[in-house]
């Protein structure tokens, strides 16, 4: 009986050491694999739009990015690299400051080029590390040639090569002024001095390099991207290969959610009902179906990075999302908007939430000064990609933020100028720590027409937005605090002017424009209108 016992007690063992083995190996194995890395960016949204940011409204508009932010980490100051659309786009593929990368403004429907050639983007990167790599939505950086999101890195790509008012329709979104359809009797514009929108041509639908649908559809074009999303996430998980999926959601004030039917009740329609929300609800939902999809096939091994790409455009009125306390009151006392197109809070801080089980902590908030850019870094150094050492970025790794809870984020965060006021790119407006120096001031069009002027301060306006965050009173420069941060800054700031000044990997972009650059699947048809494909 005790030699039987001693066997029995032998092979007991032998099988738990057998399983610790498994689970060491198992555990090594998920190390070892790379990981899935989702980032969806969000066109005009205002910090405000995210219910988890301002709990007390209880608007009830975002509940799957409110879960996302519950079980993952807020970030409540994340800011979009510029502004405005295509400089920020640029800035996060790259990690570089826009008078690095040569885009310093939008393009447009008739660019002939985009975003330089000479930069190396994210997909790119990740593409030659063994990615499959996605994009769905809103490009802005160059439809042309060797400028289309496939020859940038991209595998896959579906979407706007620009912005959802930059092309007809033949049922427009909500816009103010609103779009005509395409063949209307209306005037035939580029665009209205109100900042209207585009139609001469059809706005296109661009699957790879092919237009598949002009003029699209945007009622359904929602249904579309999530079917697309989801195929992909589904086929990678199959492959069992890694996979970047970039998601970039096109205009806030043109909603991709279907009107509501004039006669539906009241009853049925959300408390918060107005086209704004709708949009917001639409959005969200995407989100959360996104999220669904990769929590059931890689849930502990998919970073989700949820941003906006620049704040919400006010000229826009009741399309218009919200900033929040961030109200930049020093310029709307004087008139204008101070928001998209300034360097004003509301221009470019924006909601931002990461979500990944196991690795980031749920429930978590941080306050570290992050921005758009440091999505390159963070993003190559959990791929394990190393970056390419013939450049300056201006991005940091944010993966001790995102991971292990620090604090510690940029120590000086620069505001490209994006439209309101200055020359376009040039780096006026300065963060360090709870300080912001601006060196111009200038303010977009605000609801109702009204723009501030353009004003140079010599000395900066300093605000403390610890205790005014919004922005409305400037600190006395002849205190000793003002002092100590007017010094910190300027040096701050003129060492990066030297350092971009010094670097021979800036680039150009090239904004020359003509009307045979307009993607245009059959120009014999008026608009360009051809019917779907495949």
């Amino acid at each position: 009986m005790e030699q039987l016992y001693g066997i029995t007690q032998l092979l007991f063992s032998a099988l738990l050491l057998c399983g610790l083995l498994l689970h060491i190996v198992s555990q090594n194995d998920k190390l070892k694999k790379k990981p899935n890395f989702i980032i969806i960016l969000a066109d005009d949204i205002g910090w405000g739009d995210l219910d988890a940011n301002q709990p007390e409204e209880r608007a009830n508009n975002t509940p799957y990015l409110n879960l996302m932010a519950l079980q993952g980490l807020r970030m409540t100051d994340f800011h979009s690299p510029a502004s405005t659309c295509s400089p920020s786009r640029a800035a996060i593929l790259t990690g570089r400051y826009s008078l690095r990368n040569g885009v310093t403004h939008n393009f447009g429907v008739n660019s002939l080029a985009g975003l330089p050639l000479s930069e190396v983007t994210l997909p790119q990167l990740l593409q030659k590390a063994g990615y499959h790599t996605a994009m769905i939505g809103k490009w802005h950086l160059g439809h042309n040639g060797p400028y289309s999101p496939t020859n940038r890195g991209f595998d896959y790509y579906l979407g706007i090569p620009y912005s959802n008012d930059m092309g007809c329709t033949d049922m427009p979104g909500y816009n103010l002024p609103q779009c005509l359809p395409c063949d209307s009797d209306g005037p035939q514009v580029i665009r209205n001095a109100r900042g209207g929108c585009y139609s001469r041509v059809g706005l296109p639908l661009i699957e790879n390099s092919s237009i598949v649908e002009q003029p699209l559809d945007l009622w359904t074009l929602t249904e579309q991207y999530k079917s697309a999303a989801l195929r992909i996430i589904h086929n990678a998980s199959e492959r069992g290969q890694p996979y970047l999926l970039y998601i970039a959601l096109a205009h806030m004030h043109v909603p991709l959610a279907p009107p509501l039917s004039p006669d539906a009740p009241t009853a049925d329609h959300h408390p918060n009902s107005g086209v704004y929300a709708a949009s917001l609800r639409e959005l969200d939902s995407l989100v959360g179906a996104i999220k669904t999809a990769s929590d059931v096939t890689d849930r502990d091994n998919t970073l989700i990075w949820f941003t906006g790409d620049n704040g919400p455009w006010e000229q826009k009125c009741q399309y218009a999302g919200s900033v929040g306390p961030f109200g930049g009151k020093w310029q709307t006392s004087k008139g204008g908007g101070s928001a998209k197109q300034t360097t004003w809070e509301g221009g470019h801080r924006v909601p931002t939430v990461a979500y990944w089980p196991g690795r980031i902590i749920a429930n978590t908030t941080s306050s570290a000064l992050l921005s758009g850019m440091d999505i390159f870094p963070t993003v190559l150094s959990l791929a394990g990609v190393t970056l390419p050492s013939d450049r300056c970025y201006d991005g940091i790794d944010a993966t001790n933020i995102l991971l292990h809870g620090e604090q510690m984020g940029h120590e000086f965060l620069f505001h490209p100028n994006s439209g309101a006021a200055g020359k376009f790119g040039d780096l006026q407006t300065v963060r360090s720590g709870k300080h912001k120096a601006f060196y111009i001031t200038g303010a977009a069009e605000a609801c109702g027409g009204g723009t501030g002027k353009q004003q140079v301060h010599d000395p900066p306006l300093i605000f403390d937005l610890e205790h005014d965050e919004s922005e409305e009173t400037p600190l006395d420069v002849k205190t000793p605090e003002y002092q100590t941060v007017a010094e910190r800054i300027a040096r701050g700031r003129e060492e990066l002017l030297w350092d971009i000044a010094t670097d021979k990997s800036v680039s150009i972009a090239d904004y020359r424009t003509d009307e045979s650059a307009a993607p245009c699947c059959d120009p014999t048809q008026a608009v360009c209108r051809c019917p779907r494909l495949g």
